[in-house]
């Protein structure tokens, strides 16, 4: 698989300490470690939320950390999706119009605006929403409204998901219904690049990234038809000092 993305002496003053790895194509990583680690500054730096003090950040053959707003904007806007912990949707709209949202700041016609009706309505149905479409935000699960935040993320075909502790503010049910949904985005081709504090939900990713006091600590590789796989993880982290 070839490189999606790559990161080389990324540093951000007082937090982040020449970091440099990188994701190839189809990868689904997940950055772990303790409080204050520095898990959601790597992910803000990466996918060009924040500026880095120093380093490097290329997505394919653009590099990232050269841009200016507006062409960063109009990159995270096409070519990245992004979900959250909070799950910033529009009280004002209902589900498939937060869904839509992307999609229409670049449709140029008619047909673009057709064609994003018929993935969110694709969307909506491969993450089992769909009957949630017209229901308003306060009226669905909190299992329900992040897929629905999943399915607003890929409506742009983004190359790279970033996910900051996606399921960190809902049930293990939930927790479940969610991570399932990216394992199936995950298995279509997408990358997916998450912090979680969950050893649960890390197991489920092809490799797990330790952060440590601003730096990577240590990596772990995961097999599709490796068995054990939380226990693997969880004795891993013990010897990362989780």
């Amino acid at each position: 698989m070839s490189e999606i993305l790559k990161v080389t002496g990324l540093c951000k003053e007082g937090i982040l300490k020449d970091i440099s790895f990188s994701v190839k194509k189809g990868e689904m990583v997940a950055i772990m470690g303790p409080s204050g680690s520095g898990k959601s500054t790597l992910l803000y730096q990466v996918s060009g939320m924040d500026r880095p003090t120093a380093g490097e950040v290329l997505l394919g053959d653009t590099v990232v950390t050269a841009l200016d707003e507006d062409a960063l904007a109009g990159l995270r806007l096409r070519r990245m999706g992004f979900v959250f912990q909070q799950m910033n949707m529009l009280k004002n709209l209902n589900i498939l119009d937060n869904i839509l949202l992307p999609a229409y700041h670049i449709c140029r016609s008619k047909a673009d605006r057709a064609e994003a009706d018929r993935r969110a309505d694709e969307l909506l149905g491969k993450m089992g929403i769909k009957h949630l479409a017209e229901r308003k935000i306060n009226e669905v699960s909190g299992g329900q409204l992040q897929r629905a935040c999943v399915c607003r993320s890929v409506m742009n075909r983004p190359e790279i998901l970033f996910a900051d502790e996606p399921t960190g503010a809902l049930n293990q049910s939930a927790t479940a219904e969610v991570i399932d949904q990216l394992q199936k985005l995950n298995s279509e081709g997408m990358t997916i690049m998450m912090v979680t504090h969950d050893s649960k939900v890390a197991s489920h990713c092809s490799r797990i990234m330790y952060l440590l006091d601003g730096n990577i600590k240590g990596e772990l590789l995961l097999s599709e038809t490796e068995t054990g796989r939380e226990q693997k993880v969880s004795r891993w982290l013990e010897e990362m000092g989780w």
